[in-house]
């Protein structure tokens, strides 16, 4: 019988790693035992796992100087991670609360609405956990990778963080359909968007930033499918989260992006249709 506290599919890559699973774990006991307002607790990483942290730090960096978004570029310089090993939690509220925000641990996925509310409320819910070492450039689910390299810089930007918490007001009043349309939009935006810069394609979505192979396909690959961001077309469109998305949206810079999902969110873009008449 597994006793575990963090159940794995046999197919993950650390089900028959005693070692990792003991450690997911312990950081599974953090997040579960954590009360808002504390200082998380740091997390027992192995010396393995920063290893890992630092390979997939000098893979993402030079692709992330070609391929993402200025304006997060810059950012990220601001927070300045450390890239010799996994930063804790603490350390990256001690940078992100000036500006508002700040990360709370979950042991991992998290219901969507409960996710975007916490938006609402400036709080990112964050894993803390890295993926497996023996897959460094894949992981089943989102990883502390994929929350610091891909949304913390983001979390920075004014309009990122207006928009977020826009994202979880709506989730407060949404019905569960509507939730499902609000989390299909951040999908595709703010998760695995593209945004245009001076005639060039380049990253905004955190899943594209955490990922090395989706970076460089969302990108550069010019077989590619990609459309200009249509948010009443993505409202409408299922997303599969276990595999490359097969068509990418892509937005008219990072601040006119920002600015079609703040006025689709107000004008309440996001509701089911009622009767033939859309609800405000």
């Amino acid at each position: 019988m597994d006793h575990h506290l963090v159940p794995l599919d046999p197919d993950h890559p650390g089900f028959r790693d005693p070692v990792y699973r003991a450690r997911r774990d312990a950081i599974a006991r953090i997040a579960r035992d954590h009360r808002h307002g504390d200082p998380v607790p740091d997390a027992p990483y192995a010396a393995e796992e920063h290893g890992v942290w630092r390979q997939i730090r000098a893979t993402l960096d030079p692709l992330h100087e070609r391929l993402v978004s200025a304006d997060l570029l810059r950012l990220a310089r601001t927070l300045d991670l450390p890239t010799d090993g996994i930063p804790q939690l603490a350390l990256v509220n001690e940078r992100l609360q000036a500006h508002g925000f700040s990360m709370e641990p979950v042991a991992g996925l998290v219901d969507a609405r409960i996710f975007l509310m916490h938006l609402g409320r400036s709080t990112f819910l964050s894993t803390q956990y890295i993926r497996h070492a023996s897959k460094p450039f894949y992981t089943p689910e989102p990883d502390v990778v994929h929350e610091l390299v891909g949304h913390a810089a983001s979390l920075m930007h004014p309009g990122v963080a207006a928009t977020s918490r826009r994202f979880g007001r709506c989730a407060a009043e949404a019905t569960d359909e509507e939730v499902e349309r609000l989390t299909r939009v951040y999908w595709y935006t703010l998760e695995f968007g593209l945004v245009e810069e001076d005639g060039q394609l380049k990253a905004l979505g955190a899943g594209l930033l955490s990922s090395v192979g989706e970076l460089q396909r969302s990108v550069e690959d010019p077989t590619v499918p990609r459309q200009s961001l249509d948010l009443d077309e993505v409202v409408e469109r299922p997303y599969d989260p276990t595999t490359f998305q097969p068509l990418y949206d892509v937005g008219p810079g990072l601040d006119g992006t920002l600015a079609m999902l703040d006025a689709w969110l107000d004008a309440g873009g996001w509701r089911l249709p009622s009767a033939g008449i859309r609800r405000r």
